[in-house]
């Protein structure tokens, strides 16, 4: 059984810094790298943009996903989400570990939002079962997101065993804290920063965070720390810090 499990999740803007005025992939990629992450759950990520590709002369070749693994992470999935005449962007999980499966479960709640669950199964050493990965945006409105819940713990309990491995992270848009104790109560699940500190963290704006938005859940695990990274490192990038967490897994 692995001692630790080292994960992170960001809402990367697009590859954009908050007011888009600049390409900051390429510091992010750097960035990622540092938290020596096992697995990555990223949401907003530009999987192509015509018209982005030609203003930025840098503008990576590869879709972020991919070039964001790059050198780091041996396997990924994109789940493309929101689809419009210039490209595309949707969520995406990076794995040191092979991912068995992965599929995209469109869990939109109107037609003004395309939103998505990217559900992959790892083989992660020393689990006995398969590891549930899911990455998800939800809405901007409650009604949606609560919709959504609903979706998202109908397709766990389908899907998931009760006693599997199972780590949820996103942006939750959660204004007003509803989903840990739904998800507590429906699914067994856990938020590492309530876990550790009693409160979800607080993620957004990344320049002076005050809403706890982004949110990571665990199934099957121990939290040993949790952190959020929004230093002068990260301030400049996202418009979300980014969040990361170590697990040690417990016993089925």
């Amino acid at each position: 059984m692995p001692l630790n499990l080292n994960i992170a999740s960001y809402n990367i803007h697009k590859g954009l810094s908050f007011f888009n005025g600049r390409m900051v992939v390429r510091e992010m990629k750097d960035r990622l790298k540092t938290l020596n992450a096992d697995i990555v759950f990223l949401q907003e990520v530009q999987g192509e943009h015509a018209g982005r590709a030609e203003r930025f002369q840098d503008w990576p070749d590869l879709p972020q996903h991919e070039f964001l693994a790059g050198g780091a992470w041996a396997d990924m999935a994109y789940g493309k989400n929101a689809v419009y005449d210039q490209g595309h962007h949707g969520n995406a999980i990076l794995s040191r570990y092979p991912i068995l499966r992965w599929e995209n479960v469109d869990i939109s709640s109107h037609i003004f939002e395309t939103r998505g669950l990217l559900h992959c199964e790892l083989a992660v050493p020393g689990l006995e079962q398969p590891l549930h990965a899911i990455c998800l945006h939800l809405a901007l409105n409650e009604q949606g997101r609560r919709k959504q819940l609903q979706l998202i713990s109908e397709h766990i309990r389908d899907l998931a065993p009760d006693n599997a491995p199972l780590i949820m992270a996103g942006d939750f848009n959660d204004w007003r804290q509803r989903a840990p104790a739904y998800l507590a109560h429906e699914l067994g699940l856990k938020e590492v920063f309530e876990t550790m500190q009693g409160r979800p963290a607080l993620s957004f704006p990344a320049a002076l965070p005050l809403f706890a938005l982004d949110r990571i859940y665990v199934r099957g695990f121990s939290v040993a720390s949790a952190r959020v990274l929004h230093g002068s490192a990260w301030r400049r990038l996202s418009d979300h810090a980014a969040l990361t967490a170590r697990l040690r897994p417990q016993p089925a």
